[in-house]
């Protein structure tokens, strides 16, 4: 085994450990957000510099729990506003209540993905526009 397949096991290893380190810091800003919001939020820039040193991405499921400008941990309803607008086109606003950021994501790719796997109506005389005359 040559040093190159060495070194590149090695760095799958790191970024593997990295994204472990991301999840378990995100899971504890989480739990303890209720008791030491100030504690969450320092979890959360810990996560971001172990993301940042290892060039991972953050899992999609926290990219939208933490604000982007001020690095606090989101809890919709206690210190973010969520809302939904269809206009322009269909997105999520997220607003930050500590700095006042606001984030949009786009909503229609889930949108269309949910529809894909929708199952279909059997049209079937069953209907309830058929009268039963």
């Amino acid at each position: 085994m040559g040093k190159r397949e060495i070194r590149k096991r090695e760095q799958r290893e790191k970024k593997r450990v990295a994204a472990e380190r991301v999840d378990v810091l995100f899971t504890l800003a989480e739990r303890v957000f209720p008791y030491e919001p100030e504690l969450s939020d320092r979890y959360v820039e810990i996560a971001l510099a172990v993301q940042r040193k290892a060039k991972i991405r953050i899992p999609r499921k926290w990219r939208r729990r933490y604000c982007r400008r001020c690095h606090s941990f989101l809890v919709p309803g206690v210190n973010a506003r969520v809302r939904l607008r269809s206009r322009p086109y269909p997105h999520v606003v997220v607003k930050c209540l500590k700095c006042g950021h606001i984030m949009r994501f786009p909503y229609l790719r889930e949108k269309k993905e949910r529809n894909r796997w929708k199952p279909r109506r059997a049209l079937s005389g069953s209907g309830p526009s058929e009268g039963s005359s």
